[in-house]
């Protein structure tokens, strides 16, 4: 590890762990959405409204109320309707979901293609997981969808930091190092300030930890760790040398563990129209 990489890695830890590190917030309409749900004098027309205040919020959020995930059994037209069959549990998912798009969107050309690079693979990640995760009778697809977006959150704030730094912006491999030494951890930290579910607090904690065995069903972090190996098939990533055999998640998930008896084109279809109504 060179001394600038020491230098970035011992400052960013120094700082996480006095509350010094600049964390992102979630954006205002998913707390206005999670604050309304919480009110005990709300309803959920309450919520509707706020978010028909959001008109691409809402045709997005209709688009996933009709799409093979939910299971729709009749067409959804309206927020109304969508917040009223979905609930608040499921509401509160998407619409965060739907809204994190625009936490990824670079205030500099420096990190453009980066964020857009972690946001186009957190959503793929996010609708393969969703799509796997509609088997496991334990297992929502919206919670799925989240844990996806969610798991790779931590990076953020190290590319923030990296402005700072050109040298290191130059430097993709010292970069990437930066970023596998230290998302995972501020990526918990992130979940934990947003009061998010302790099992989405684990997906950005334990989706690195490839060996993780756990005792009861499968959870999100099976499900992502099973969503990053197949994402990774067939490129030159390193994931992509990893035997799935040697991968606990598939086990717990009741998935072949040989990559030539795995068929995604089952789940190829609810997986392009998953990223379309997140990528608008």
């Amino acid at each position: 590890m060179s001394s600038v990489e020491s230098s970035f890695l011992s400052g960013l830890f120094d700082d996480l762990e006095k509350d010094r590190l600049v964390l992102p917030t979630l954006p205002e309409v998913a707390l206005k959405v999670r604050d309304t749900l919480e009110d005990e004098n709300s309803s959920m027309m309450d919520v509707a409204h706020v978010i028909t205040n959001d008109a691409a919020l809402s045709a997005r959020l209709i688009q996933i109320s009709n799409s093979p995930l939910l299971r729709a059994s009749r067409l959804i037209e309206t927020v109304e309707a969508a917040v009223t069959r979905m609930g608040s549990n499921m509401v509160r998912n998407l619409v965060t979901s739907i809204a994190m798009e625009q936490m990824f969107q670079a205030t500099t050309d420096a990190t453009d293609t980066r964020l857009r690079a972690v946001w186009e693979n957190s959503t793929q990640i996010a609708a393969i997981a969703s799509a796997l995760s509609i088997p496991q009778a334990n297992l929502q697809a919206d919670q799925a969808l989240l844990a996806g977006l969610v798991h790779d959150i931590g990076i953020l704030p190290i590319l923030s930091r990296a402005e700072d730094y050109p040298d290191l912006l130059d430097n993709e491999k010292a970069l990437d190092h930066i970023i596998t030494h230290a998302h995972v951890k501020i990526g918990e930290a992130i979940l934990r300030t947003w009061n998010f579910s302790a099992e989405l607090v684990n997906v950005a904690a334990e989706h690195e930890n490839l060996s993780r065995c756990h005792e009861g069903p499968p959870d999100y972090v099976d499900l992502v760790i099973v969503a990053n190996m197949q994402d990774a098939y067939g490129t030159d990533r390193p994931y992509a040398q990893v035997d799935w055999a040697s991968i606990p998640a598939f086990e717990k998930l009741g998935m072949e563990t040989d990559i030539s008896a795995v068929d995604m084109d089952e789940v190829n279809s609810k997986i392009e129209m998953v990223k379309t109504a997140l990528s608008g």
